[in-house]
């Protein structure tokens, strides 16, 4: 059984020397450009090399995130970003765009590609879909259980699981409270954790409902190794080192020993916590225990006493790689060491010949001794053969230099593993796309719909309805499809019988938010059209949900006109124009905060923030939606100038639907009056 890989956070170079010294197998670190964690120190291309060559030298591995949206006029810059990571010879990237997955493969096609958290995978079919995409590893979603986790853990594609730090209350890549409020996306590594104010349950005063305690799963490192799981993921690229020493030293620990030490244990609770720790969702516990707020208390246990106890505990080179070799000296020439690590071997010679000793000879003992100060450095000499001609002399300076160029020879070997193919890659300015017509297509919460959308493109109704009804709305002459859930959380089976139901039914068209709904989808033959949740916002997304197989697509709801309009690619494309959008996907429901099951709640509660917006709860009973307090309303009028061939009325919790005869018709609609967002349609996101 392979040992799990310990996989710590470095958001500056202090964190990487803390990650190291403290145990730790692989580090991922941020590029400063495209970084899910803008506020991180982060790396520039020099302090990447260096961070590099420091880690392989100590055989711990480097994955660089550029897991953020990016858009097509950073793509020169993407492109360096790339080049750079590759010429730096990290060990991975990781990366939630699709775009940038294709961009990197043509840049540096043997540099292994891992797929962010914020890919939001978490169905065993995601995984299945990534691995034939060539995918080395995917980071799955937090929200999964041990179940839903072993599950995905019987294909042949490394897995990486979060194993302690932050809990978002989204499902990562499915955020967009931060964006919508204040134009910070997180999804841009910007987020301003929105999730951490109060909000209050159905007018429950004092409340934090979108809150979560931090995630630990570090006791449970053994039976994930014995699942198949290749990585152990700590969060904390924001953290402080003493925060990544303590939690890579607990986890080695557990992985190591089978226990962690009441001084680690201690360390790690008093760096940084919130009111506790939870391993809800690992354990399928979810509720209101998942549920806290970082404290006073919280705070002030992170004293520099704490602190310096902690940095006591790496503040020396981690020596630990050894190294073996021989010695040999003979009077009137140069004396020789070689050494080697097992996989590379260096030799060096001394400037000076050995001389006859007119005093004290040179001992094979002071020879071992001299050769063997390696502290400082990454490794320790195991076994060195001595073999030296009787009363000779060598100055022990001249032994000292040839210890030094040796490790240094090592240290240059031991840095570069890779020599990746790296390709000059021009980015051009795509062909704007030029719709032929354009076309509205709606979604809605129920089959009961009124007579005037038959007028529609397409009518996407909830996977989870009544089979029925779809044959009846189908006479009728209803252009019908289904929407997958965006949750799809350990129901896999349950939705591919039900896309076979409606196959059955003759429905052909599927709605799919994430690349698990897409290949399941394909698999059963229908026609796909590619949702928002895809997160799809440059010509590189475009071509690659093109080459998937998709017909069409919901382009990212962070894009402004301008963008979109700037956009290549031949595949059809549209925007969600109305609807009160969903900020936020969750897996442990906010009313839960407050003792709430589905039952009491009957999928009608709200929240409530500090300024008294309401914010309405939609569940379907295995996920659910946070929808915005205002709808998202862009005017028929302004559509029609944009680079797009459809647009989306996005239907979820109007009791009026059934009298909307006519969709275009919500271009007047007086209910709304100035009551309404145009969303980031304009003001765009940082």
């Amino acid at each position: 059984m392979a040992k799990i890989e310990i996989l710590a956070p470095a958001g500056g170079y202090d964190s990487v020397v803390a990650a190291v010294r403290s145990g730790a197998d692989a580090v991922y670190v941020g590029e400063k450009r495209f970084s899910a964690r803008a506020s991180a120190k982060n790396f520039s291309d020099e302090e990447l090399r260096h961070a590099v060559a420091y880690c392989h030298v100590h055989g711990v591995k480097v994955y660089v995130t550029l897991n953020t949206l990016v858009f097509d006029e950073e793509f020169e810059a993407l492109a360096a970003a790339i080049r750079a990571a590759a010429e730096a010879d990290a060990d991975a990237l990781i990366v939630q765009n699709m775009g940038v997955a294709r961009l990197a493969r043509q840049i540096a096609p043997e540099l292994p590609l891992h797929a962010s958290t914020q890919m939001s995978v978490h169905t065993a079919s995601g995984v299945q879909a990534l691995c034939k995409m060539g995918f080395k590893r995917v980071v799955l979603a937090r929200e999964m259980s041990r179940e839903e986790i072993k599950k995905a853990a019987k294909l042949p594609i490394e897995l990486e699981v979060f194993v302690h730090g932050a809990l978002c209350m989204s499902v990562s890549g499915q955020c967009y409270f931060s964006a919508m409020l204040g134009s910070r996306s997180g999804n841009r590594g910007a987020c301003a954790q929105t999730c951490r104010l109060p909000f209050s349950v159905n007018s429950q005063k004092g409340g934090y409902a979108l809150s979560l305690k931090d995630n630990s799963l570090i006791p449970h490192l053994a039976d994930m190794q014995a699942i198949g799981i290749a990585s152990a993921k700590i969060e904390g690229r924001m953290k402080r080192p003493e925060y990544v020493a303590a939690a890579v030293r607990a986890c080695v620990e557990q992985r190591d020993f089978g226990f962690i030490t009441d001084q680690t244990a201690a360390q790690l609770r008093g760096v940084f916590s919130r009111t506790g720790f939870t391993d809800g969702y690992y354990t399928g516990k979810r509720g209101a225990g998942m549920f806290g707020t970082r404290t006073r208390d919280d705070v002030v246990s992170a004293d520099e006493k704490l602190l310096a106890q902690i940095r006591q505990g790496y503040k020396d080179e981690y020596s630990h790689i050894p190294l073996s070799g021989s010695f040999s000296a003979k009077i009137g020439e140069r004396a020789a060491l070689t050494l080697t690590d097992g996989a590379h071997t260096v030799a060096v010679f001394s400037e000076c010949k050995a001389e006859p000793a007119q005093k004290v000879a040179l001992t094979a003992e002071k020879c071992r001794f001299q050769l063997g100060k390696t502290g400082g450095t990454a490794y320790l000499l195991d076994a060195v053969s001595i073999n030296i001609e009787e009363a000779l002399s060598l100055p022990l300076a001249a032994l000292n230099t040839m210890r030094r160029e040796a490790l240094e020879q090592m240290n240059r070997l031991r840095a570069n593993r890779h020599h990746y193919q790296i390709n000059n890659i021009t980015i051009q300015a795509p062909e704007p796309y030029r719709p032929s017509a354009r076309t509205t297509r709606v979604r809605i919460p129920k089959t009961k719909i009124g007579k005037g959308f038959r007028a529609c493109e397409i009518v996407f109704v909830p996977l989870f309805s009544d089979t029925r009804e779809w044959e009846r709305l189908q006479q009728e002459g209803y252009p019908l499809g289904v929407e997958i859930p965006r949750g799809m959380f350990g129901r896999e089976e349950q939705i591919e019988r039900q896309l076979r139901r409606a196959g059955e039914a003759g429905v052909t068209h599927a709605l799919c938010q994430n690349i698990g709904a897409v290949y399941v989808a394909k698999q059963l033959g229908f026609v796909l059209h590619g949702g928002f949740g895809l997160n799809l916002c440059n010509t590189y997304d475009l071509l690659w949900a093109e080459e998937t197989g998709l017909a069409d697509v919901e382009l990212s709801l962070e894009l402004t006109f301008e963008r979109i309009d700037r956009l290549g690619g031949s595949i059809g494309r549209g925007i969600v124009s109305y609807g009160y959008l969903p900020l936020m996907l969750c897996r442990n429901c906010p009313a839960k905060s407050i003792g709430l099951d589905c039952k009491t709640c009957k999928n009608n509660s709200k929240m409530t923030d500090r300024k008294g917006k309401r914010f309405l709860l939609r569940c379907d009973g295995n996920s659910t939606e946070v929808l915005n307090c205002v709808p998202l309303y862009i005017a028929e009028k302004e559509i029609s100038k944009l680079s797009t061939s459809f647009r989306v009325l996005r239907f979820t919790v109007e009791n009026y639907v059934e009298n909307v005869e006519n969709a275009w018709e919500i271009n007047d609609f007086s209910m709304l009056k100035d009551n309404f967002t145009r969303g980031l349609y304009k003001r765009g996101v940082l």
